[in-house]
């Protein structure tokens, strides 16, 4: 799963939700210099990675775009999933999607100190591009996929995968829709071991 993703599934959380959203800058064992509730976030996010990549619906997702993208196509069906989490936004959260990013854009200022420089690094055009808002639109997931291929020096071609979103839309919904209900089950559950 994406940043929207991961934000979420850590529920009502603060430092369950900025460990889940640094986990993929945070190295090996270095998330011990963290408090312990981001550890724990930290450690949440590598367990909802490895439930999704494992999972048979996330495969099928992938299998349909790995002979253009290869092992790009993980890290887009990630985008893409995060695209229906924001476009049905009001499914999930009783919370407006413009209000949730606002106050965790606020959260993350709070935090700036902790952060990993990677996501400092990132975090201003994060905010300057309101990328997780930007989700929920295709013509917004197609700037989010063409920034991630500019990071890829063009190598991923993730740029044209706005393509198969469309041609796939409503493959891609249902499948992330069958996922997602799995995934909060799983996350609830992981959540009460932590």
């Amino acid at each position: 799963m994406n940043f929207l993703a991961h934000i979420y599934l850590s529920g009502n959380d603060t430092e369950l939700k900025i460990g889940n959203f640094i986990a993929d800058a945070v190295k090996g064992k270095t998330f011990t210099r963290f408090p312990h509730r981001i550890q724990q976030g930290i450690t949440l996010h590598r367990k909802i990675d490895s439930y999704t990549d494992t999972h048979p619906i996330v495969r099928k997702s992938v299998t349909r775009l790995f002979p253009k993208y290869g092992h790009y196509s993980t890290v887009i069906v990630d985008i893409l999933y995060d695209h229906y989490l924001a476009a049905y936004w009001a499914e999930f959260s009783d919370i407006p999607l413009d209000r949730y990013v606002a106050d965790f854009y606020k959260l993350l200022q709070e935090y700036y100190e902790i952060l990993p420089k990677r996501i400092q690094i990132f975090l201003p055009h994060m905010l300057q591009d309101n990328w997780l808002l930007s989700y929920a639109t295709i013509p917004g997931i197609g700037r989010i996929l063409y920034q991630m291929n500019h990071r890829t020096k063009n190598r991923s071609k993730m740029n044209f995968a706005v393509m198969e979103l469309e041609q796939y839309y409503d493959e891609f919904e249902r499948e992330f829709r069958s996922f997602f209900d799995e995934l909060e089950v799983f996350t609830k559950n992981e959540m009460r071991t932590l």
